[in-house]
This record gives C-alpha cells, structure tokens and sequence, in this order.
C-alpha cells in the first residue's frame, strides 16, 4: 500500500492544528495554575470547582489529552487506509473546530450546569471521531 499523502494536506493541517490547541491549552492551564497561591508543580487543581478558571483551564487539557490518542489513531488510520481524502479533511476539520469551540466555552462559561454549552460541542467532536473511525475502518476493506 502506498499512499500519497498530498492529498490529505487538509487532514495533516487539522491534525497540526489539533497538537498545536494541546500546547497552549497547556500553558494556558499551567500559567494559571502556576500563579496560585501554594501551587504544587504535578498536583491538580481537585479542590477547586468549574467556577474557578484554573480548574476549567486545567480540565479542558486534560479533556483534550483524554480524547487525543483516539482523535490521532482514528485521523491516521483514515489517512494510511487510503479512505477518501476530501471526507476525512471534512472529519478532522470538524472535530478540531468542535474542540476548540469546547475549549472557548470551558473557559468562558463558568456552570456546574449538566450539559453545559461546551456539551453539545464535546458531543459533535466525538461523533465525529466516531464516524471518522468507521470510515478508516471501511477504507481497509
């Protein structure tokens, strides 16, 4: 199987822009955590509540690492089994649109509230990878 990356050119920048919102989503989150009073460096922000900044900034990095490995083994199983480059660039392009639409509204929006706003955003971004993983899946057979 040899596949030509080129053309999913789309998905590799989705992808790019994926990792890239994990860095500053991580130093947004430690940034913030680091200028709290008694911040131990390692030691999560567990005592605090969504109506603290610090804690919403620090979960939404975790959520994002929490679905990361998921999110890059269903883009690259999509590209390497050669599935059609126009539909996954459409896939990635949504889950990294709804992720960071997840990640403004965790920061903006502070509520113990179930679902929040950033719920429905979580949600699409994960039926997304979902559908994106059937399509990898199709495309190997």
């Amino acid at each position: 199987m040899n596949i030509d990356t080129s053309s999913y050119q789309a998905s590799l920048l989705g992808i790019g822009v994926l990792l890239l919102m994990v860095f500053v989503q991580w130093l947004i989150a430690s940034g913030r955590k680091a200028k709290q009073p008694g911040a131990v460096p390692g030691k999560p922000p567990i005592e605090m509540t969504p109506l603290d900044f610090t804690f919403r900034a620090w979960r939404t990095h975790q959520n994002t690492l929490e679905n990361l490995g998921t999110m890059l083994g269903a883009s690259f199983l999509a590209i390497l089994a050669g599935a059609s480059a126009v539909v996954v660039g459409w896939l990635i392009w949504i889950m990294v649109l709804a992720r960071i639409v997840h990640m403004v509204l965790y920061y903006a929006i502070a509520t113990e509230k179930n679902p929040s706003p950033r719920s429905y955003f979580f949600m699409l971004a994960w039926l997304t990878n979902l559908v994106l993983l059937v399509v990898g899946l199709m495309a190997l057979f």
